[in-house]
């Protein structure tokens, strides 16, 4: 190999964030190609399919990751089962310390030095809240109003969408579906919150916002769902729900659900508050940088040569967006990328500011030993990234695409 090809790979690892290794559970022919650091591996023969990643740094700057199961084998319906793991050495290597029975789609994050995890308890279920004191190895038991069990009517939605802090209260985005039918089109855009000094797992100190439905007739006609909304504080200091938007059309968007300052009201304009989103039509987390004045998001883009319909089923590409208003985003820089569309993704990934890095982990669908992922939906592995120096990655940065 020539100097110039060794600089070649030294400069892509540089700019991608990519650590290869293995994982005691993964194959190690796996582990040679799988972009990251694998975290968890589940064979598409399992027909357990990895999904909801979630990421948080404690206070002694441990990092905690989780996910959940879904698929044929997962009970998912009925109570879904979560797996927390921890790392030590800044994502390096990863140890599981916990197995929680009853949560899905859900969000780690350390509140007041304690970890909370917050989510259903199964595919459109009950909302809890649990509480680790000792970095995720043991969790309160959300059974009644007084311990966790947040709301209990059923029927809500989310993934792992950040909890952010504003104005003396916590905030979290969620949807409920109502009536109790279908996939999406019956989500209703709303929002959770609490005092930052109450105990948050004590029901009656969360306030829900009204539930707002969305209709088909929105977006030209080209409105199949709106979900998985991210609280973000807007430019002018009011707050936004940032939703996901389910479209048939190619040109993805987000909504912009506006949350009364009391937490109470929802208000949408479909004539005003549809945006223009490179990667909108799937799950995307958006937070503020104040170095950069920049709200970042880490995105499944669409490339131009996989341009399509359906642009929710495209997730082989992930990247670096960025906007200066919630309004008006772009392309900074290609992090991830595998040419073939139907069984590779990097999806659904939870991150977070470090310094001068994002820290983050995806639910990774990509080969294996068994013949790859059961499709780009259906991840095998749970992997960990780190982009170091991302504020200064440009397109120039971006992994090759062949």
């Amino acid at each position: 190999m020539n100097t110039r090809t060794t600089g070649l790979i030294a400069f892509i690892i540089l700019c991608a964030g990519w650590r290869l290794a293995a994982s005691e559970a993964a194959p190690r022919t796996a582990a040679k190609q799988v972009p990251g650091v694998i975290i968890d591996y589940s064979p598409a023969s399992s027909k357990l399919y990895i999904g909801s990643p979630s990421l948080a740094v404690l206070p002694n700057g441990d990092y905690v990751a989780s996910h959940d199961f879904f698929g044929p084998e997962s009970h998912e319906h009925q109570s879904a089962r979560s797996l927390v793991f921890l790392s030590s050495d800044r994502g390096r290597n990863w140890k599981r310390v916990a197995e929680i029975q009853g949560a899905f789609w859900s969000s780690l994050f350390v509140h007041r030095g304690a970890l909370y995890l917050l989510g259903p308890d199964r595919h459109h279920g009950n909302i809890l809240i649990r509480r680790s004191t000792d970095a995720g190895e043991t969790w309160t038991s959300p059974t009644q109003a007084a311990t966790g069990l947040l709301r209990d009517q059923g029927e809500y939605h989310c993934a792992p969408m950040p909890v952010i802090e504003y104005r003396g209260r916590l905030w979290r985005g969620f949807e409920w579906r109502n009536p109790p039918q279908a996939w999406g089109i019956n989500y209703r855009a709303g929002m959770l919150s609490a005092p930052v000094d109450a105990d948050l797992l004590n029901a009656t100190n969360w306030t829900s916002s009204e539930f707002l439905p969305s209709d088909r007739a929105w977006n030209g006609g080209d409105m199949g769902a709106w979900l998985e909304g991210n609280a973000v504080v807007a430019p002018d200091g009011s707050l936004v729900d940032v939703l996901r938007v389910q479209t048939k059309s190619p040109d993805e968007k987000a909504a912009l659900v506006h949350i009364s300052d009391d937490g109470k009201k929802a208000v949408f304009d479909p004539n005003a508050d549809f945006v223009s989103f490179p990667g909108g039509a799937k799950k995307f987390a958006i937070r503020y940088d104040p170095a950069t004045r920049l709200y970042w998001s880490l995105a499944n883009i669409v490339l131009e040569r996989h341009r399509a319909n359906d642009p929710g089923g495209i997730r082989n590409t992930l990247a670096l967006t960025c906007s200066p208003d919630l309004r008006n985003w772009r392309v900074r820089c290609l992090l991830l990328y595998h040419p073939e569309v139907k069984k590779h993704g990097f999806q659904y990934v939870d991150w977070l500011f470090e310094g001068e890095d994002l820290i983050a982990v995806g639910r990774t669908a990509y080969d294996d030993d068994e013949g790859g992922a059961h499709n780009n939906h259906d991840a095998n592995y749970l992997t960990f990234h780190r982009f170091p120096n991302f504020r200064r990655l440009t397109m120039k940065d971006s992994v090759p695409v062949e």
